[in-house]
């Protein structure tokens, strides 16, 4: 449902002059939904508003008892953070009211955004170029990944060398690698001065010099937060963060689980809580128990530490149930729900197992001037990675086992193996590390980081290549005028800091108006001054291969009003111009052409063959490269207006969704008992008409598929 009250998008919105009153207004197209609820509320005998259990949902939940009527103050408000019957029951027994603390901080954290966007934002039109944005986070987050790039572009590599000697002891063989070199460590930067060093190395005598063996116990890493599974779900997935937010919404919103109906499978996911219930707790010790022996189950739960600023009023993230294993639930979820599920379910179900432990042993090795190591490791209990193991750890958990080895032995020398390596300047930040960064850096909230990092790609400040972010030119300059005339708004301290101020106000400990006072007066000033001191930027052109059909120049790339577009470098003696159209990767379905993005005369995105007007195929929806696992034809992504996407077949005669799994399985069963009607007995024509009337408005439900006109 989202919001049905926001700031109007025409105008301003605050009067700064009555202690920043926002002016609210019902958003756009909600309109139906309002009177249909107002219609359902006069009808009902009480009135519960079950918004999203954290600061957004406050605020929705208030907006909701004014378009109501319903006191706030009065018991109207219940919280539950998994969509299962007791949770909700135990929801419904305990109203409170409306938290306004926790609605201030949502309103506070709205005008700050609004008062950045609406107030600098134009300046950018009117100096750099039409279309831009900026935002309190999302210009940080643009700074890093420029930051970052220019780390990359100033590093020089290094080149240097290692070596490593395969040694044996009787017919057992284990590398060691050089340290130490005539008293100092190894340092060896070239070919000539390596060669050296082994020619020596190479005939001194192996001794071991002395033995460590210890013993190392690893503890599992706590459940998952929003920021935590959007990192696990990049590097073992390969999801994008807003990949990984969309499946796990419809997670916990709930799959239709056969003869058990619509279940949610998650807890909340927008959280930064690793706090765990004690019934879930509970829970997971008993299966453990049964399903893996007493010895995998600690003496006392396992509790980890929540962040300095951890809204702890949340869960982690959890299944609803550990009792219902992946391998159950997996007929009812598509591919990508099945594993980020999975994931889920091993991640909590090892948080509450015993440590791992490992055997290890550190052998130094002693040839003449020359210093070497060994590293064994074995594990000796598995503990927690009988489930799950975190992707940083997988390698390096592997068993390492060297033969027994004595001080005083002497080893043989089967082989020196140099090999030759240069320093590498940082990587480029990809979803999982601009996520930790960012949540490190205490830069907005986790359920903020996917709408960001999906909005400053939009905006053309930064481009995701081979899943790395990389800073557009357009980026590079605004990032610089920003940080030379807006200091706070890219300084990463303010930012966080500004993070800190608002929770003070959800804590009740901080008047939203004075927070928004001592912002907006300072960045007031700064605006007035960047005005009159920022010249016009010309951004350089961006020249195609594309000739001008009518003069013959190369065609650059221009932002018009609704977007980019080929334009003649020659204007104004000429005047062609032409939509740019983007490749979406796919193939038309009616003649086998390329399918382009477009737009219409109202600057809307459709999609249409490259070879028009020969080929008139055309869809609002946009093609996927994603192949259905049904039949093969492409997915397209249908974008509802509250933000939520899903995709769908582009096959008209398949059924196959991702996103919607309640509607999908309650249109199979639905189908599947018409079906066994009609085999069992004859259907009257007057059933057969409803039957088709009811087909046919299923069909007007349906987003719309591409279509052949």
């Amino acid at each position: 449902m989202g919001h049905l009250r926001d700031l109007p998008k025409s105008q301003f919105g605050i009067d700064v002059e009555d202690s920043f009153t926002p002016k609210y207004i019902n958003v756009r197209g909600k309109g139906d939904l309002i009177r249909a609820l107002r219609k359902d509320a006069k009808d009902a005998d009480k009135i519960y508003l079950a918004s999203d259990p954290d600061r957004e949902g406050e605020a929705i939940a208030w907006h909701l008892a004014f378009i109501f009527g319903v006191d706030p103050n009065t018991n109207c408000r219940i919280v539950f953070h998994e969509i299962t019957k007791p949770a909700i029951e135990e929801a419904v027994h305990h109203p409170r009211p409306i938290n306004m603390e926790q609605v201030d901080a949502q309103q506070a954290r709205r005008m700050l955004d609004r008062i950045v966007g609406y107030k600098l934002s134009p300046l950018l039109w009117r100096k750099v170029r039409k279309g831009l944005s900026a935002g309190r986070v999302q210009s940080v987050t643009v700074r890093l990944i420029c930051d970052r790039e220019k780390e990359i572009d100033a590093f020089h590599s290094e080149e240097y060398w290692t070596v490593e000697a395969k040694l044996k002891k009787g017919k057992s063989a284990f590398i060691a690698e050089l340290t130490h070199a005539h008293g100092k460590k190894s340092a060896l930067r070239s070919e000539e001065e390596t060669k050296r060093l082994t020619s020596d190395l190479a005939v001194q005598e192996f001794k071991v010099k002395e033995v460590k063996q210890s013993g190392r116990r690893k503890k599992a890493a706590p459940p998952f937060t929003t920021s935590s599974l959007q990192q696990d779900a990049a590097r073992k997935l390969g999801f994008t963060s807003g990949r990984t937010m969309m499946i796990a919404q419809q997670l916990y919103e709930g799959v239709i689980l056969g003869r058990h109906g619509a279940t949610g499978l998650i807890t909340y996911m927008r959280t930064d809580s690793t706090r765990l219930s004690n019934l879930a707790i509970d829970e997971a010790r008993g299966y453990i128990r049964a399903e893996y022996g007493k010895e995998y189950v600690p003496a006392r739960p396992n509790i980890y530490a929540g962040g300095k600023k951890a809204q702890d009023a949340h869960e982690a993230i959890r299944p609803t149930s550990i009792l219902r294993l992946p391998s159950e639930v997996e007929p009812y979820l598509n591919r990508d729900q099945q594993r980020l599920y999975t994931l889920i379910w091993q991640r909590f179900t090892a948080c509450q197992m015993s440590e791992a432990v490992y055997d290890t042993v550190s052998v130094q090795i002693e040839a003449g001037d020359y210093r070497l190591r060994a590293r064994g490791s074995k594990i000796k209990f598995k503990g927690y990675t009988a489930v799950y193991a975190g992707a940083e750890s997988i390698k390096k958990e592997k068993d390492t086992l060297l033969p027994e080895l004595f001080v005083g032995d002497t080893l043989d020398l089967t082989a020196l193996d140099p090999e030759q390596h240069f320093t590498e300047p940082p990587p480029r930040y990809n979803d999982a590390s601009l996520v930790k960064t960012l949540e490190e850096m205490e830069i907005g909230r986790p359920s903020t980081y996917a709408p960001i990092i999906e909005t400053i790609q939009k905006r053309g400040y930064v481009e995701r290549r081979e899943k790395q972010f990389r800073p557009t030119e357009l980026g590079f300059i605004v990032t610089d005028m920003l940080e030379e005339y807006f200091k706070n708004i890219v300084d990463i301290k303010f930012t966080a800091n500004l993070e800190g101020e608002l929770d003070e106000v959800a804590d009740g400990t901080l008047d939203k108006n004075d927070l928004l006072q001592k912002f907006y007066t300072p960045f007031e000033e700064t605006l007035k001054k960047a005005e009159d001191a920022i010249g016009t930027v010309d951004l350089p052109e961006e020249v195609t291969d594309i000739p001008c059909d009518k003069c013959g120049r190369m065609m650059v790339v221009k932002q018009g009003r609704f977007g980019k577009f080929l334009a003649c470098p020659g204007f104004p003696e000429c005047r062609n111009a032409k939509p740019l159209l983007r490749d979406t990767g796919v193939q038309c379905p009616k003649c086998g052409g390329k399918i382009v993005e477009r737009k219409s005369r109202r600057g809307r995105a459709f999609y249409g063959c490259d070879l028009y007007p020969d080929c008139d195929y055309t869809t609002w929806d946009e093609p996927q490269q994603e192949a259905c696992k049904v039949c093969g034809a492409f997915m397209q992504k249908h974008r509802y207006r509250t933000g939520r996407a899903i995709l769908y077949c582009s096959n008209e005669r398949c059924t196959s969704r991702i996103g919607s799994p309640i509607e999908k399985e309650l249109a199979r069963q639905k189908k599947a008992g018409e079906t066994a009607k009609g085999n069992g007995v004859k259907q009257k024509e007057r059933k057969s008409k409803s039957k088709s009337k009811r087909t046919s408005a299923q069909k007007k439900i349906s987003p719309k598929k591409g279509t052949n006109t």
